[in-house]
Parts: structure tokens; C-alpha cells; sequence
């Protein structure tokens, strides 16, 4: 089943543009391709810049035990 495709419009630097202007041809693909991975690069590394909750649980409950050991093995 295709994906909806919706238009919006919006400004960005003009070497910018041109810089993706010439990868878009020299890699024979249309703009939005390059558009579309580049939200998706984007979206995937903010997602993975936080932290999973059960990630996070594991560290505070180890930190809360051995706490005082890390400290000595950091001097």
C-alpha cells in the first residue's frame, strides 16, 4: 500500500539547495527522496539520542547500588 504523499513548501539556504540540487542529479534521484531520507535520518537520530525507559531504570537501579564503587573506580 503506497505512503500519502502531502505538498508543503519552505525556504532554505540557497547553497543548501544547490549543494542537494547537484547530488540529486548525480545520483539520478528526484529532491524529495533526498527530502524524505533526510527527515527520516533526522527523526531516527532524535529518537535514538533519548534514552529507552527500561535502559534508563537498569542504569539508576545499578547506579543506586553501586554508586559508591564507580566513584572509587573513577579516581
Amino acid at each position: 500500500m503506497p505512503h500519502s504523499r502531502e505538498k508543503f513548501a519552505t525556504q532554505v539556504n540557497s547553497d543548501l539547495l544547490t549543494a542537494v540540487r547537484s547530488l540529486s542529479a548525480a545520483e539520478g534521484r528526484q529532491i524529495q527522496a533526498l527530502v524524505e531520507e533526510a527527515f527520516a535520518d533526522l527523526l531516527e537520530k532524535r529518537k535514538k539520542s533519548n534514552p529507552r525507559a527500561h535502559v534508563m531504570g537498569t542504569y539508576l537501579a545499578s547506579n543506586e547500588k553501586y554508586g559508591p564503587l564507580y566513584k572509587k573506580l573513577a579516581e
